[in-house]
C-alpha cells in the first residue's frame, strides 16, 4: 500500500484537488493520532523512488506514472469548466496563471492569525534570525517603523505619518511591491533545483514541485495585482533588479546545501509578511489609510480569488494575507520533512484557513495522517465514480 499511496501522491493533477480543497475544516486532520510506521511517507528504499525500478512489462497501476483526465471523481468536463480551481473561462485563457490556488471564504480570511513559531534547533535559529536580519535592514533601509501610537494620542494622520508611527499609501504600495518580487524567488528556485535533481538522478519528485511552483505563481499574481495600483520609476525597478538577482543566488546556493534551512527561512519570512499585511488591514480598517478605505478591488484580483463584483481593495488584501499564511503554513510543514525522501502532504490538497491560518505547519507525525487521509479521500472519490 505504500508504494501505491506514494506514486498516487506524486502525480496527482489540479483537477484532483478541486473538489478536496473546498472540504473545510470536515476534513481537517484530527491532530495527535501518530503511526507507528513511516511506509507511508518515507519510501524506505531508494530504488522505490527510481524510473527505473518498474520491469517494461509490469502492468501500471493506476495513478503510477501520473492521472488522467479520466481518474478524477472531482469532474468529468474539464479544466476549462468555470468550477476548475485553475480560473479557465470555457473558451481561453483570460488571466496570467495557470496553477492551482485556493479561493476563500469570509470564514476563512477573517481566521488567520499573527504567529510565531518557536525556533528550536540550531538551523532554525539560523534561518530565523537570518529574517530578522533581512527585515530590519530593509526597514531601515525604507524608513518603515510603525511605532505603537499612544493610547491618548491627539495626533492628526498627518502627524502620525511625519512620526513615524504609520505608512501613507505610497509607502505601503512601494513596500509591498518590493516585497512582493522577492517573495516569488525561494518557490521558483527550489522547484528548479528539485527538477533538476529529478533529471540528474532519475528518480521522481514525490510531488514537491508542483507545490513550489504553485507559491512562486501566487507570489507573483499578488505583485501583478498591486501593480495595477502604481507605475514604479526606473530607479525603483533597478532596485528591485539588484535585490532579486543577489537574493537569487544566494538562495540557490542556500537551497542546494541545505533545504531544510531554506524552507524554515521562508516560512519565517511568510510569518512577517502576514504580520505585515494585518497591520495594513488594521490602518485602512482604522481609517488611518483613507486613500484605501473604499477603492474598487482591481479587475485582476476579483477574478484570481473569485471576489464579489463589488469587492473593495481591503478584501483583497485580506486574501493576500491568507495566501502568505498558506505559504508560512507549508513551508514550515516541509521543513519538518526529510526533503530527499519524504513525499509532499500537500500534493493532493491542503487544509483550510481554519487550520493553516492557526497553526504554524504540520509535524511530521501530523503529515504522515494527512497523507494517509488523502489517500483514502482519493480512493473513495474512484469508488463513487464507479
Amino acid at each position: 500500500m505504500s508504494s501505491m499511496l506514494r506514486t498516487a501522491l506524486v502525480c496527482a493533477t489540479p483537477v484532483c484537488r478541486v473538489g478536496i480543497l473546498h472540504s473545510g475544516s470536515r476534513l481537517a486532520p484530527k491532530l495527535g493520532t501518530t503511526f507507528a510506521t513511516r511506509a507511508l511517507i518515507h519510501s524506505g528504499q531508494p530504488n522505490n523512488n527510481s524510473l527505473t525500478g518498474k520491469r517494461v512489462n509490469e502492468e501500471s497501476v493506476t495513478g503510477t506514472e501520473g492521472f488522467h483526465i479520466k481518474d478524477s471523481a472531482t469532474s468529468k468536463q474539464g479544466l476549462t469548466t468555470p468550477d476548475a480551481i485553475s480560473t479557465l473561462p470555457p473558451t481561453i485563457v483570460r488571466g496570467d496563471w495557470v496553477l492551482f490556488h485556493p479561493v476563500y471564504s469570509q470564514e476563512e480570511i477573517k481566521a488567520v492569525e499573527v504567529l510565531q513559531r518557536e525556533a528550536k534547533t540550531i538551523s532554525d535559529k539560523i534561518a530565523c534570525n537570518l529574517v530578522k536580519l533581512t527585515r530590519w535592514g530593509f526597514d531601515l533601509v525604507s524608513g518603515y517603523k510603525h511605532k505603537p501610537i499612544p493610547a491618548d494620542s491627539q495626533m492628526s494622520l498627518e502627524e502620525l505619518r511625519k512620526g513615524g508611527y504609520i505608512l501613507d499609501e505610497k509607502a505601503w504600495l512601494s513596500r509591498i511591491l518590493f516585497l512582493e518580487t522577492i517573495a516569488g524567488v525561494p518557490g521558483m528556485v527550489a522547484a528548479m533545483l528539485r527538477h533538476l535533481t529529478s533529471l540528474r538522478l532519475m528518480r521522481r519528485d514525490s510531488g514537491w514541485i508542483h507545490t513550489l511552483l504553485e507559491e512562486a505563481e501566487n507570489e507573483r499574481m499578488h505583485l501583478m495585482t498591486f501593480m495595477t495600483l502604481r507605475r514604479p520609476s526606473l530607479f525603483f525597478r533597478g532596485l528591485i533588479l539588484g535585490a532579486q538577482g543577489v537574493f537569487f543566488n544566494l538562495f540557490f546556493l542556500s537551497y542546494i546545501i541545505s533545504p531544510r534551512t531554506c524552507h524554515r527561512f521562508v516560512a519565517y519570512l511568510e510569518e512577517e509578511a502576514v504580520l505585515t499585511y494585518t497591520r495594513c488591514i488594521q490602518d485602512v480598517e482604522s481609517g488611518r489609510l483613507p486613500e484605501w478605505s473604499n477603492m474598487p478591488a482591481p479587475e485582476i484580483a476579483k477574478d484570481y480569488w473569485r471576489l464579489d463584483p463589488g469587492a473593495k481593495l481591503l478584501d483583497v488584501i485580506y486574501a493576500v494575507r491568507s495566501d502568505e499564511s498558506t505559504h508560512r503554513f507549508v513551508n514550515h510543514s516541509l521543513a519538518n520533512l526529510n526533503t530527499e525522501t519524504d513525499v509532499n502532504p500537500f500534493a493532493l490538497r491542503e487544509p483550510d484557513m481554519l487550520v493553516k491560518g492557526r497553526k504554524p505547519g504540520f509535524t511530521r507525525e501530523e503529515a504522515e495522517k494527512y497523507v494517509l487521509e488523502s489517500h483514502q479521500m482519493l480512493e473513495q472519490g474512484k469508488a463513487d465514480s464507479k
